[in-house]
């Protein structure tokens, strides 16, 4: 399943136009493949799911065959529309909320990544739904959880304990679905934080391929603006970093997130962000994929999620196709008809050896001297980071 396109892969992180993922609760199929025509109508070729957790394993030794079934149909209408799919295990977090089951809050409260009782039941659970989704062809991927960083400092955790946790349970994906790629997905953070329990090593050494996540409001709009060069190049500055930090020069790096959050990028400037910022990071040869964030808008009758939340979907609760929506799937045409070209590219040595010096990390987040100096090289060609010895 690891075979480099000859173009990158295109496609979109699925929230379900109604009900968003509450939608789990009463699912209703014939609304998923409403979605996904949407979807395959941009010329998209996957979609990453999000089952929820919980609501599948609601005790630790309970398994919902119901919920599992009700995944399966989803994988299956999306077949129907020509979508391949990744599903992502652990939710986990999900649009700025948290999805916990009570067998680990209150008086049960434990860490899901230190707590021996807590990876009992979480290796039941990636078992039983890796098996289940193995079953069907189109799915390539299974990706631990969404952004399982977030879930930290609430489950306490270090950075030997969250490397183990994770090479745990890719073994158990793996073993369950050997035929599919299984990842590790986690937010900027792992880059960014000195502080952080996550390493950047987890990112490049544990699962297929690399996965990034690329989002303007980590404080790189503040740098020059919705549409300045370091805004443009950040999904492209993350893949480099991956790139760089890998041990297999070969290795792939998926964008698997990025969008158009507001107010960072206004509604009148998101079609040309998405068109240059996907045209700036797609011939970057160690690209595999770009997944947008968010294939739906969420209903604004639904309450409580941050404002940026709500409009984040290539197309509205009622199926209206949005400017980025519409440009995407231009730059989708253009590089199927033209394929990749990569360029002649300079190179930066990093300041920090990210394999070995975490704690430096802040030297190379957004802002950073290093960072404005790869900004300042990129205007006028590619450039591959290197990191010191």
């Amino acid at each position: 399943m690891l075979s480099d396109p000859a173009t990158p892969r295109f496609g979109a992180n699925y929230v379900p136009s109604s009900g968003w993922f509450y939608s789990w609760l009463d699912y209703d199929g014939a609304a998923v493949r409403r979605d996904f025509a949407d979807l395959a109508g941009l010329g998209l070729d996957h979609v990453r799911v999000f089952p929820v957790w919980p609501w599948i394993q609601p005790n630790r030794a309970i398994i919902r065959e119901a919920a599992i079934d009700d995944l399966l149909d989803l994988i299956d209408a999306a077949a129907e529309h020509g979508l391949t799919v990744a599903v992502d295990l652990i939710q986990g977090h999900l649009s700025s909320f948290d999805f916990l089951p009570s067998w680990v809050l209150t008086w049960h409260r434990r860490s899901l990544f230190e707590d021996p009782a807590v990876r009992d039941g979480l290796t039941s659970y990636v078992d039983a739904v890796a098996r289940a989704v193995s079953t069907r062809p189109n799915v390539f991927a299974i990706t631990l959880g969404n952004e399982v960083n977030n879930l930290w400092p609430d489950s306490s955790t270090t950075p030997d304990s969250s490397t183990g946790w994770a090479q745990d349970l890719l073994v158990t994906v793996k073993k369950a679905a050997p035929d599919l790629l299984a990842l590790h997905s986690v937010f900027d953070d792992v880059w960014y934080q000195p502080d952080h329990p996550f390493y950047p090593v987890d990112v490049v050494d544990l699962g297929e391929l690399s996965t990034v996540h690329s989002w303007v409001f980590n404080g790189v709009s503040r740098v020059d603006g919705p549409l300045g060069p370091a805004t443009l190049t950040h999904a492209d500055y993350l893949v480099e970093l991956a790139a760089a930090t890998s041990l297999d020069p070969a290795r792939p790096v998926w964008l698997q997130e990025i969008g158009v959050p507001g107010p960072d990028i206004p509604v009148d400037l998101q079609a040309e962000f998405t068109r240059r910022t996907v045209e700036l990071v797609v011939h970057n040869p160690a690209l595999w994929g770009v997944t947008w964030w968010s294939s739906h808008d969420i209903d604004r009758r639904l309450l409580d999620f941050p404002d940026r939340e709500y409009d984040l979907g290539l197309f509205t609760v009622d199926h209206q196709r949005k400017p980025a929506a519409a440009a995407l799937a231009e730059v989708i045409a253009e590089v199927r008809s033209a394929g990749v070209q990569p360029q002649p590219a300079t190179t930066l040595v990093s300041p920090v050896n990210l394999r070995t010096e975490p704690h430096r990390r802040a030297e190379i987040a957004p802002g950073s001297p290093f960072h404005l100096a790869w900004v300042a090289a990129r205007s006028h060609a590619p450039v591959r980071i290197i990191l010191p010895s």
